[in-house]
């Protein structure tokens, strides 16, 4: 990762740079923000983006990477629509900044809100995290097999708990859906928290939980992942198997970025890609991203870009082929 990671933050900060001529370096120290600094979420609280916020913020202020103050606002509405149009209404502000997930490519090709996330500001993505199947662990289910039948069973009434209609947590369910033929009743919550807390309740059946977000719950006892939507096993996550090593090659990821509004000075821009470029570095982010299963490979300004809108058509094609709009 470190090769990628260098290269990456330097074609940042260097596309940054030449947008106003000034030498590398430099940018970044021309602008400093004069209030405090509003930090987006498009999700609920006690999800995956909103733990991530606030634990940035904390680092911020712990190793004073910053003089103005961070403030975590959840903007969560209409599967992160909310937080869109707040950026978009919001064009130019350099004091706002956004944390994104998924959603951000999906919200605004399956709703007309006027959003368009080419013209918006890319500063820097800092993980992509991991998915996992969970259930209850009083349902007694301990594997694949034993839960298709399960699944089975319940004829179209098992309850799959996620965040949101049409995003993440539902595009996984999908993607289960279509590779074992079976059928789940999705039962759409404000926030991976909600989902988690849900679950241990016995309110819902199952989840696709990010490990974060269900993790606490599984070193209690409460609730047994199943398998991972990743390519390989997981340090954070021993003794639990792949679908691509049960035989079923799925894959699902879900990045964790910051991104400013429309119009944001090329000044700032170089601003919060040297702060989150510093941020990466600390031990306390470092090792929470190795507990939480979370894979750090930071890009930023013109590649993550470019990364952004790869995902959006990818996610496009998604949508289409399981009939969602797009």
């Amino acid at each position: 990762m470190t090769n990628t990671f260098t290269r990456r933050t330097a074609l940042g900060l260097a596309a940054a740079a030449m947008a106003l001529g000034a030498p590398l370096g430099a940018l970044a120290d021309e602008w400093q923000p004069n209030r405090p600094v509003e930090m987006v979420i498009m999700a609920g609280q006690g999800g995956g983006a909103d733990r991530l916020a606030r634990l940035f913020q904390s680092i911020i202020q712990k190793e004073n990477l910053a003089s103005m103050p961070f403030l975590p606002v959840n903007k969560g509405g209409g599967s992160g629509a909310e937080a869109l149009r707040y950026l978009q209404d919001n064009a130019g502000n350099p004091h706002i900044i956004m944390a994104t997930l998924n959603s951000y490519y999906t919200t605004p090709i399956q709703t007309p809100i006027g959003v368009d996330i080419e013209d918006f500001t890319p500063l820097a993505r800092m993980a992509v995290d991991t998915f996992a199947l969970w259930v209850n662990v009083d349902s007694g289910i301990e594997t694949l097999e034993e839960y298709l039948e399960a699944v089975r069973a319940a004829d179209g009434a098992w309850r799959m708990g996620g965040t949101g209609s049409g995003q993440e947590d539902s595009l996984v369910t999908a993607l289960l859906e279509q590779a074992f033929g079976i059928r789940h009743t999705y039962v759409p919550m404000g926030g991976g928290g909600d989902v988690a807390t849900a679950l241990v309740g016995g309110h819902i059946d199952a989840t696709v939980n990010n490990p974060s977000e269900a993790m606490s719950f599984w070193q209690a006892g409460r609730v047994r992942p199943i398998a991972l939507f990743t390519a390989e096993r997981l340090d954070a996550m021993e003794g639990v198997p792949t679908f691509t090593e049960l035989g079923h090659p799925l894959e699902y990821y879900m990045q964790r970025s910051f991104v400013g509004g429309p119009d944001m000075p090329a000044e700032a821009q170089a601003y919060f890609i040297d702060l989150f470029t510093r941020l990466s570095e600390s031990e306390e982010w470092q090792s929470y991203a190795e507990d939480q299963a979370l894979l750090t490979d930071l890009i930023t300004g013109d590649a993550l870009q470019e990364y952004f809108l790869e995902e959006r058509a990818r996610h496009a094609d998604l949508l289409a082929s399981m009939g969602e709009p797009s």
